[in-house]
């Protein structure tokens, strides 16, 4: 299981479903009463849900109070940046957090009527024991929402951007340890958990750039042109190329770097990243 800091997850998750939840119509959202949130990091995905899932509905169509959404980690610190950050919401949903393991998750059979994860597949050795836990808590559904980093494009006005991120993104896919591409191995590991009607839709997460920029947008220029950025996926760039190879990314990447810097200064900077995430939704038989 790889790990990440706060920060980059902050980072990676900024304003996700800000734009439009259509993509997560399949989860039904509105009518869930027990939410499982596994791998929640930091929570941004934890609040989105209970934000959306705030109440039953009942026989006679009215809303019922008392949806719960638990979000589960391995990593401690993660958790308390997320317990932080939902006393500052007004989430319909009452939220809790526990600690544990996605492929042993501290919660009984048939716990919960939605299991979900975001940005976790990705990250683990064996993604089908994953999916296979998250079907045995739930009575009900499965969800999944998964990025194709193999499909991620940036439109940038300072040329060299464009052109370094994907080499460097082409890289980390061939290099990095797990599968951070699956495309239809997500619904491989649906159909070896089990799970039936299963169905995905696509929802593309922009990330923008522009004047007046963010302190966000300044901490990450700065580190582009020092390197940093591109240090945090030293590993796996070496594994897919070589030491050498690396260095001469990271003399180039820091230069262009410097190029954003210059360009924030005038105000003349702008990038859209466009990272797609695939939402797959199965029922338990």
């Amino acid at each position: 299981m790889r790990r990440f800091s706060a920060e980059y997850l902050e980072h990676t998750r900024r304003g996700m479903w800000e734009d439009g939840r259509d993509a997560l119509a399949d989860l039904e959202l509105a009518s869930r009463e027990r939410v499982l949130d596994v791998g929640c990091g930091t929570g941004e995905l934890t609040r989105v849900l209970a934000a959306e899932a705030d109440g039953a509905v009942g026989d006679g169509g009215a809303t019922e109070a008392g949806a719960t959404v638990i979000g589960v980690d391995a990593d401690p610190e993660l958790l308390s940046v997320a317990r932080d950050a939902e006393r500052g919401t007004d989430a319909g949903a009452r939220i809790d957090y526990l600690a544990g393991d996605a492929t042993r998750l501290p919660v009984g059979d048939d716990a919960v009527d939605l299991s979900v994860c975001q940005a976790l597949l990705i990250n683990l050795p064996d993604p089908t024991a994953a999916v296979r836990e998250l079907a045995r808590v739930s009575e009900d559904l499965v969800a999944a929402v998964e990025p194709d980093n193999a499909d991620v494009r940036v439109a940038s006005s300072v040329d060299a951007e464009e052109r370094l991120e994907r080499e460097a993104r082409e890289a980390y896919v061939d290099g990095v340890e797990t599968n951070v591409a699956l495309g239809d191995r997500v619904r491989e590991a649906f159909d070896a958990a089990g799970l039936v009607d299963v169905r995905t839709r696509r929802y593309v997460h922009e990330k923008r750039t522009e004047p007046p920029y963010a302190e966000a947008a300044l901490r990450s220029a700065a580190r582009k042109a020092s390197g940093a950025g591109l240090a945090d996926h030293r590993d796996e760039l070496v594994a897919a190329t070589s030491e050498a190879a690396y260095d001469d990314l990271r003399r180039r990447w820091r230069e262009m770097g410097r190029e954003v810097v210059d360009a924030i200064g005038a105000e003349e900077y702008e990038r859209v990243e466009y990272v797609p995430f695939d939402v797959t939704v199965g029922r338990v038989e």
